[in-house]
């Protein structure tokens, strides 16, 4: 719906809605889209207003050009209707030509997209396996019948069944005192016999021979997917009262549009929480644009619904960082294409999804991420962080190598504290950057020499906590002592702190400018294949990230199965606690075995363990055929022992010599 020759149809219904030539009523008149505009007072409500646009019928609209802009308010003068509306705009649209003419902000419901090629595609999921209080057992058993709106005339019950449920709706939310009737006869017949009549299907759904829910559903002009253009629902029916009838509806379309190979369902306007419920995994902030005699933008509705700006970038990041921009479509993550024609990128028209670039627009994503991360133990506080504070990289060793590239110049100095995870400073080197080395002290290697680290002045320094490959957790008033007192940027990989018992550092973010926190859902979460880390930081050392990341490096394979696996956090959470308790059981054995010196204690999902005799012990497991990993050059006769499930971690027993 944002080509303009849509908006001139859907204005044509809406005229025929109002019994006018021209789109002219009171923001009364609107419905639920009326709400907005409650705060500007009865003037404001009941003036007559050009409608600039196809509300309340278009998902979204256009921002309109200086030119159309000029015209439109040469339109409502020679009308001599003093109030304009522009409806529904995405607050990513450029939105400099409405201002420039005089028109407010105020911000409106948002927007939601089921990606079905996308990172969740949680409604059709939902309503496959019957997983979601939305769609209960009557719901999934609706007698549903589809077909276009050219069989209308074919079908006059489904008429009548349209306008009556919608005649309902409005007297409910207090239309009718305003005249009401927006979704009535009258615009379904002018839908029906406009150039959107052949895009455009009606779905019926019947309990007992009697309609209880009708929709609207037309086919974008792109080929692509579907919006959801009105629903309504049988008040009396038992499935309008818990919301289940709506949600079964929208299942049935994703489920129609997944069949048909469309990428993608609108789902209309709502509550963000709302539609995220009912599957939606791209939300679009919207706002309307009145231009009205003596309007001020309400206090704080231009804040919240002026574009959507990017932060500046940290003063930690490197002058040669600071002087360039985001590159290429990245620039443009938060502009919504789904519902384009997309001539732009250069790939093959005919081999299907996988031709196409990755989604960029992951804020939905990291939203649940951070939603999901905030409820598990030793994460209070997380809600403080938000989308902004998040960049989803291809693996944690990524956001690693991209903090180098972006906060350091070459000679800068990073910090490592071995042991520690060689490719720190293996990246580090091969970007120029000089290494100093304050190895942890202790018999746990958990004892972190502040002092040591602060003299060296480093740019960056490097923590890996819980420590790979020891296992142990660094002691935490050093840790925040050294953020506190150092000058430079203090990275924190957390890749193993779901395995331990200790708080993470991923809340105090928002509080320290100089804190990053990698996490990754390779080990935890079992996502090694997807690829996916994650940085936590402030705005501004996201953004200089993004100045140096690759685009589309997140895919949208690594995208749904991360969004699917949030969505069974407690299975993760319970795999953890299997993980912790073969840790116990395996430190137990092998602490009692003649070939073990030492088990090093351990918050992660493995153990370190120094051997008798580390050369033999190891020839002697390989040819078992069982692979450690040799950690002899950072610790003297250690090995690093992951584990596995019971018969692997029994297997190991086994082959452990009894003597040497």
């Amino acid at each position: 719906m944002r080509r303009t020759a849509d908006i001139d149809a859907l204005q044509h219904v809406l005229c025929a809605a109002l019994g006018s030539r021209e789109p002219v009523c009171s923001l009364a008149r609107l419905g639920e889209g009326a709400a907005a505009f409650a705060a500007l007072g009865p003037a404001v409500l009941d003036r007559p207003t050009l409608i600039g646009g196809a509300a309340p019928y278009a998902p979204s609209h256009p921002a309109p050009s200086h030119r159309s802009l000029d015209e439109l308010v040469r339109r409502a003068k020679a009308l001599e209707v003093s109030q304009v509306l522009v409806p529904h705009v995405r607050r990513s649209d450029d939105t400099g030509p409405l201002r420039e003419a005089g028109f407010v902000p105020v911000a409106a419901a948002a927007e939601g997209v089921v990606r079905l090629a996308g990172p969740t595609g949680q409604a059709v999921t939902a309503y496959d396996t019957g997983g979601t209080d939305e769609v209960d057992g009557a719901a999934r058993g609706a007698d549903w019948e589809r077909f276009t709106l050219s069989e209308l005339d074919a079908r006059p019950w489904a008429r009548e069944a349209f306008a009556a449920l919608h005649r309902r709706a409005d007297d409910r939310a207090g239309g009718g005192a305003h005249g009401g009737g927006l979704y009535g006869a009258a615009a379904l017949d002018a839908l029906a016999r406009g150039p959107l009549g052949k895009r455009t299907e009606m779905l019926v759904s019947r309990a007992d021979g009697a309609v209880v829910h009708v929709a609207l559903l037309t086919a974008s002009h792109n080929g692509r997917g579907v919006y959801v253009l009105a629903q309504a629902t049988d008040d009396g029916a038992p499935a309008a009262r818990d919301g289940s009838a709506t949600a079964a509806c929208l299942c049935e379309v994703c489920l129609g549009a997944r069949r048909s190979g469309l990428d993608w369902v609108h789902l209309g306007r709502g509550d963000a929480t709302r539609l995220r419920r009912l599957g939606a995994d791209l939300l679009v902030p919207l706002d309307h644009w009145l231009r009205a005699p003596g309007l001020a933008p309400v206090p704080g509705e231009a804040e919240r619904a002026g574009e959507a700006e990017e932060a500046a970038v940290t003063a930690f990041a490197a002058p040669a960082v600071r002087a360039v921009p985001v590159p290429g479509p990245a620039r443009f993550r938060r502009q919504p294409r789904f519902d384009l024609v997309d001539l732009s990128s250069n790939t093959h028209p005919f081999l299907g999804a996988g031709s196409r670039y990755p989604q960029l627009d992951t804020t939905e994503l990291a939203t649940a991420y951070l939603a999901t991360l905030g409820r598990w133990p030793g994460h209070d506080g997380l809600g403080a962080l938000n989308a902004d504070h998040l960049l989803f990289t291809s693996g944690a060793v990524d956001g690693a190598a991209l903090l180098l590239t972006a906060l350091a110049s070459p000679g800068d100095r990073v910090c490592v504290t071995s042991p520690t995870f060689p490719l720190y400073e293996h990246f580090a080197r091969v970007q120029w950057l000089s290494v100093v080395d304050v190895p942890l002290r202790g018999d746990d290697a958990a004892d972190l020499d502040v002092d040591a680290i602060l003299a060296a002045g480093p740019r960056v320094t490097v923590l890996c906590d819980p420590n790979n490959p020891v296992g142990t957790r660094l002691d935490e008033d050093r840790v925040r002592a050294l953020v506190e007192r150092g000058d430079g940027l203090v990275v924190i990989d957390e890749a193993y702190v779901e395995f331990s018992e200790k708080p993470s550092y991923a809340p105090l973010v928002g509080r320290y400018d100089n804190l990053v926190v990698l996490r990754t859902l390779s080990k935890a979460w079992g996502l090694a294949s997807a690829r996916c880390g994650v940085v936590l930081a402030r705005p501004g050392v996201v953004e200089a990230l993004r100045r140096v990341q690759v685009p589309f490096g997140f895919t949208d394979a690594s995208q749904r199965a991360v969004g699917d696996r949030l969505t069974r956090a407690e299975e993760v959470l319970a795999g953890v606690r299997r993980v912790r308790a073969e840790r116990e059981r395996m430190a137990a054995a092998l602490a009692e075995h003649p070939a073990v010196d030492r088990v090093f204690p351990s918050e992660t999902n493995f153990l370190l363990v120094r051997l008798r005799e580390h050369e033999q012990v190891l020839d002697r497991l390989y040819g078992a055929g069982i692979l450690v990993a040799d950690t002899g050059r950072a610790l003297p006769d250690t090995c690093r022992i992951s584990i596995g499930d019971r018969h692997a971690n029994d297997a190991l027993l086994e082959a452990l010599p009894a003597a040497l």
